[in-house]
């Protein structure tokens, strides 16, 4: 039974060495210890501020400086380096607040296709590391890694150094008995973090930990908690699985789960996708066609990309529209056959614009895409150069 592992070299030992002691194999003092580092075989996995990572890969320069990606003075943060973190700056923040609370920050527009490139990768890695694979979104995963021919933490500290070799990017990689506790270990140690929480100390280590850590618990449901005078999960942990069923009704079942540390979820290797979408918001408003045309065939390309990706076609195209006071205007259309090229996406949307470009000025434009399913024919989408050709 394992229960000390080096990050860097895998050496293993079934006694933990003492705390802070370097490994005897390689000298790194990058050592995972814990008790029940053997029999724990669930994990999550976290690209650590990925798009912000990404960029810093490609240009050195941005090392080590606070960095955001994101709009320009409009919209909100994408991503923020670590170095911008220190200063308060977080993902879905306004970007004025974000430059304001960091105004020292370089910030940089997204490109999509670049993080879906590299997310693409991780994911490949992550699949041959691991028999089931779950993923999250396009920088974090669950893994199962029951049955797998080396102890599970050897394969997640060797999965974290092929990224960082392949990629460019580190990740920070939580170890448990489950995904509730697997996802809440890899936010203990970012970034570049292995941490791990076994069965037997869960309810010990969560009982001091806000409501608000538990999955589902957001700030409307922090609120009524704490009028009824729980605060903690160790307040949940005083109350009967009963108490807090009448109360709180199914989600009180899990309240009283999670609360010691229990989820019976499973780590399901595909989600099934019911709609794939892709937005940008201007820098000033727009209120003519042409550049509306423009922004709306970058984001049909996006998704005629990730639908392709993934061997699918919808049956409905919505367009979104952000005007200039706020107000979101919605409209969609559904087709008889499949689609899955970008022309053909951008067809319907610019026919859903078209009516909308009567001088109103919009500071946001989004295409999405439902009724999904996989495609049946097994053909090959549209050229894109003819895509191309048809762009404005």
């Amino acid at each position: 039974m394992i229960t000390t592992v080096c990050r860097d070299c895998d050496t293993v030992a079934a006694t933990a060495s003492a705390e802070g002691a370097a490994c005897s194999a390689c000298g790194s003092a990058r050592m995972v210890r814990h008790p029940e580092l053997g029999v724990l075989t669930i994990a999550h996995l976290d690209c650590d501020a990925f798009y912000a990572s990404v960029e810093q890969r490609d240009d050195p320069s941005l090392r080590g400086k606070p960095l955001i990606v994101g709009g320009r003075t409009r919209g909100v943060v994408l991503a923020a380096s670590y170095e911008a973190r220190r200063f308060g700056v977080r993902s879905a923040m306004p970007m004025f607040k974000a430059l304001a609370d960091c105004p020292d920050a370089v910030v940089v527009r997204p490109d999509m296709e670049k993080y879906r490139q590299a997310g693409a990768v991780v994911r490949r890695l992550m699949r041959e590391a691991a028999p089931l694979v779950e993923p999250l979104s396009i920088d974090e995963a669950f893994l199962d890694l029951a049955g797998t021919a080396e102890p599970p933490a050897v394969a997640m500290a060797r999965l974290a150094r092929r990224i960082e070799a392949e990629v460019g990017i580190t990740v920070s990689i939580g170890l448990s008995c489950n995904k509730f506790l697997a996802k809440i270990a890899s936010d203990l140690d970012k970034p570049r973090g292995f941490a791990v929480i076994g069965r037997q100390e869960a309810g010990a280590f969560l009982a001091p930990r806000p409501v608000g850590l538990i999955w589902g618990v957001g700030p409307a449901m922090q609120l009524r908690l704490a009028q009824d005078g729980i605060v903690t999960i160790g307040d949940l942990q005083q109350r009967t699985a009963q108490d807090l069923t009448a109360r709180y009704g199914r989600f009180g079942e899990r309240l009283a789960r999670f609360a010691f540390g229990r989820d019976e979820r499973r780590v399901v290797p595909e989600r099934e996708v019911k709609s794939v979408s892709a937005e940008t918001t201007f820098d000033v408003n727009l209120d003519l066609l042409d550049p509306l045309k423009r922004a709306l065939w970058r984001l049909c390309k996006r998704v005629a990309a990730r639908l392709t990706d993934r061997g699918m076609a919808a049956g409905t195209v919505t367009l979104k529209l952000k005007r200039h006071d706020f107000r979101i205007l919605t409209r969609s259309r559904t087709v008889d056959g499949r689609l899955q090229s970008a022309v053909d996406i951008y067809a319907i949307a610019l026919r859903l614009l078209e009516p909308e470009v009567d001088g109103t000025r919009y500071r946001l434009i989004g295409v999405g895409v439902s009724g999904i399913s996989m495609r049946q024919d097994g053909g090959e989408p549209d050229l894109f150069a003819a895509a191309e050709a048809a762009a404005p």
